[in-house]
């Protein structure tokens, strides 16, 4: 039987704006790639599963392990909403 669940945890999150600072702090890297649309770069993301490709706009999570992944944004505000404290 198909049931629904939600997720309990929380996460962090911030939106990738293609800073050197988000980049170093993510340990994102860029490569020259003539076939994007809007940039002359396609940006990397190292995950537990490996580089995953991200884009500015994206949001990057960080999990209850310290692990972190990217989000695209119409994801991201399909799935999360921000918790008030």
């Amino acid at each position: 039987m198909l049931k629904e669940y939600r997720k309990t945890a929380t996460i962090k999150a911030e939106q990738f704006d293609g800073s050197e600072e988000m980049m170093n702090k993510y340990e994102i890297y860029k490569r020259r790639t003539s076939f994007t649309q809007n940039s002359d770069y396609v940006y990397y993301l190292p995950t537990k599963e490996g580089d995953l490709q991200t884009w500015i706009g994206c949001w990057i999570a960080t999990g209850v392990e310290g692990e972190y992944w990217a989000i695209a944004d119409e994801i991201f505000k399909k799935t999360y909403e921000e918790v008030m404290k």
